[in-house]
């Protein structure tokens, strides 16, 4: 047999429930005879709520790409740049047609950091020379990169069809090239390039591989790429481009011409551990600072720009949530608005309710389960909308948008505690009506 006090917390829990499905049925017949009124309410929840999630979602997608562009360049990699300094561009403007500028990267500096430094496992070289690439009719400017078999795995860029070149390429100054996605397209449109050749110039090269398509490089402290990034890429073997350009660098320009002599235009330096990768910074630009008398070159340490991009996330997750969250403010008040609107208009109810019997909790009940109903459906609707538009976005713009979990829970979180806060005055405010004043209004 059920005990007593058992029978007792049944009657009550029943007798709960069905105040409270009373209270959420009288809640939403009070709702529906104002259907315009409430949903001009529910209209500020609804875009309040929206923004936070498309807003949240557009700034963790452009956060997303930018810190996947930075690990691409490897969160264990330092990057060297040859830069032209200032002053060599301001001569370089009026000089004669024999001038050769002589700047960047040497192989002293490869030999220094590696000999010098310790904690460097790998050292990348490149060369990148502009060149126009050619099959029959169709062109592209290019920039051609000679570099060196390990490129790929230490720049986390891979071969998508086909193969790297090799060190017995290296060794033997094969004419082999790998081509980097975007300019297949505009090459070969119906035909895979493999086994086919491209000239540069008047050399042909075999086309032994394809890379894996990339987006643009990450910029750097001065705002700048990261790399000579262009939008086609062409990669020979280092000892290639060597033979075939030599260390001097002719551009042609209009009556004139310029040559820049530079041995190595990028070197990328692989560290043995992340905790090392700061400290080995530190000294390679200690070695390039004692080695050159002037600043021509650039050190870029992708691991730096990866940090400073997610505390950048942060802020802007942050300042995206506060413009956000003003709008789901403003909803409140309009909340807060119509239900003290409500309490005016419905003051003799409400002396009739008390004169029944009806309790102050019962009226505070009431009127708080009519602005959770309100804020509770443009949270829902909020929501909906708020998944749908980064969709929209990125179809129709072409940007990136990531939804986390977390952001529609917060969103309909707030929506839900601001029905609850901005009720809670004209609430109590019905509830402390005199029940005979309250009888009395017209």
């Amino acid at each position: 047999m059920a005990k007593p006090a058992d029978n007792l917390v049944k009657l009550l829990r029943s007798f709960t429930l069905t105040r409270l499905r009373r209270t959420v049925r009288l809640g939403m017949r009070s709702l529906w005879l104002h259907r315009l009124r409430s949903l001009l309410t529910v209209l500020g929840i609804v875009f309040g709520v929206c923004s936070v999630i498309a807003m949240l979602a557009i700034g963790e997608g452009a956060s997303f790409e930018a810190q996947e562009q930075i690990k691409n360049l490897g969160s264990q990699n330092i990057i060297l740049r040859s830069v032209k300094p200032p002053e060599e561009q301001k001569v370089s403007d009026k000089a004669s047609q024999n001038y050769v500028l002589q700047y960047g990267l040497t192989y002293k500096d490869v030999n220094r950091i590696r000999s010098t430094i310790p904690g460097v496992t790998i050292v990348l070289p490149a060369r990148n020379i502009r060149d126009y690439v050619w099959n029959i009719n169709r062109r592209v400017d290019c920039e051609v990169v000679g570099t060196v078999p390990w490129y790929p795995a230490m720049r986390n860029h891979h071969v998508a069809s086909g193969r790297f070149f090799t060190e017995n390429d290296m060794e033997a100054q094969t004419s082999v090239c790998v081509l980097g996605a975007e300019m297949v397209r505009a090459l070969f449109p119906l035909e895979t390039p493999l086994g086919k050749h491209v000239r540069v110039g008047a050399d042909y090269y075999q086309v032994i591989g394809v890379m894996e398509p990339r987006g643009p490089e990450p910029k750097g402290e001065d705002g700048r790429e990261t790399s000579k990034a262009a939008s086609h890429r062409m990669f020979i073997p280092l000892e290639t481009a060597k033979l075939r350009y030599g260390e001097v660098l002719l551009r042609r320009r209009s009556g004139s011409f310029e040559a820049e002599r530079v041995q190595l235009h990028e070197l990328t330096v692989k560290v043995e551990s992340l905790e090392d990768v700061t400290g080995v910074a530190d000294a390679v630009k200690e070695v390039l600072e004692r080695n050159h008398k002037k600043k021509d070159y650039e050190v870029v340490v992708p691991l730096e720009l990866l940090k400073r991009a997610e505390r950048t996330k942060q802020i802007f997750n942050i300042v995206l949530g506060s413009i956000a969250a003003i709008s789901l403010l403003v909803g409140g008040i309009g909340i807060m608005n119509i239900m003290l609107a409500s309490v005016t208009e419905r003051t003799r109810e409400i002396g009739i309710r008390r004169a029944l019997g009806a309790r102050r909790q019962d009226i505070i009940s009431q009127f708080l389960v009519e602005t959770v109903l309100l804020s509770a459906a443009g949270g829902i609707l909020g929501v909906l909308l708020g998944i749908t538009i980064p969709f929209i976005v990125s179809h129709a713009a072409g940007m990136k948008t990531i939804i986390t979990l977390w952001s529609p829970l917060l969103a309909f979180s707030i929506s839900a505690l601001v029905g609850v806060v901005f009720g809670l005055y004209p609430a109590f405010r019905a509830a402390n009506m005199h029940p005979v004043e309250a009888l009395r209004h017209e």
